[in-house]
């Protein structure tokens, strides 16, 4: 990685609104891509797939394997249909606890259908206890409609294309910190949520 994965890149004087925050999902609360190396390994019995490898958003460009197995475990993770566990990044649980005294959390997510991923949140933020507001797009460049439509001003996410399309649109973009996201870009970033924490405004 380069230098950019250091400490986060942020402008000190400004401090994200909790009440203006969203969330993506996979690959920031999710760790979907250790997930999938998982399946590579239980289900196609790959094993030669490192984290790092994972150099760029799209699998098929980065990663020596047969496309069938790609959008095989691709799809096993979008339906749920896998033997492995999906476990949610370091920090995220207690974060968006703490978030949650601010209101409900909106997450946005590429994926084209709840599924699965609305029944893991509701195991991480048990539903009679959090209000958890997840929107499905099916695209990531339609992202921003939907966050602007809920007035949000910041939204973290881990796929570079996306948070140049939010800058467009006046959104801003909170970058989290994957080896597919290494390339040169302007916005602040996170490594950690203990990192994203330090950038809320709680008071």
């Amino acid at each position: 990685m380069d230098s950019m994965a250091g400490p986060a890149k942020q402008d000190s004087t400004q401090m994200i609104d909790p009440k203006r925050l969203a969330f993506d999902i996979d690959g920031v609360l999710a760790n979907t891509m250790q997930l999938f190396l998982d399946i590579l390994l239980e289900v196609y019995g790959v094993n030669h797939i490192a984290y790092e490898d994972f150099n760029q958003y799209d699998l098929n460009a980065c990663l020596d394997l047969d496309p069938d197995i790609i959008s095989g475990a691709a799809g096993r993770i979008i339906d749920g249909n896998y033997p492995c566990r999906l476990e949610p990044n370091a920090g995220v649980v207690r974060v968006l606890k703490r978030l949650h005294a601010f209101g409900p959390i909106r997450l946005v997510t590429a994926r084209p259908y709840p599924g699965p991923i609305r029944e893991w949140i509701d195991r991480l933020l048990p539903p009679d206890r959090f209000r958890v507001e997840i929107t499905t797009t099916g695209r990531f460049d339609v992202k921003h409609e939907v966050l602007k439509a809920d007035h949000v001003q910041w939204f973290v996410e881990d796929r570079l294309d996306t948070c140049f399309l939010l800058q467009e649109n006046n959104i801003e973009p909170v970058v989290f910190v994957q080896p597919w996201n290494r390339q040169p870009h302007p916005f602040v970033e996170v490594e950690n949520w203990s990192q994203l924490e330090g950038l809320i405004q709680w008071t």
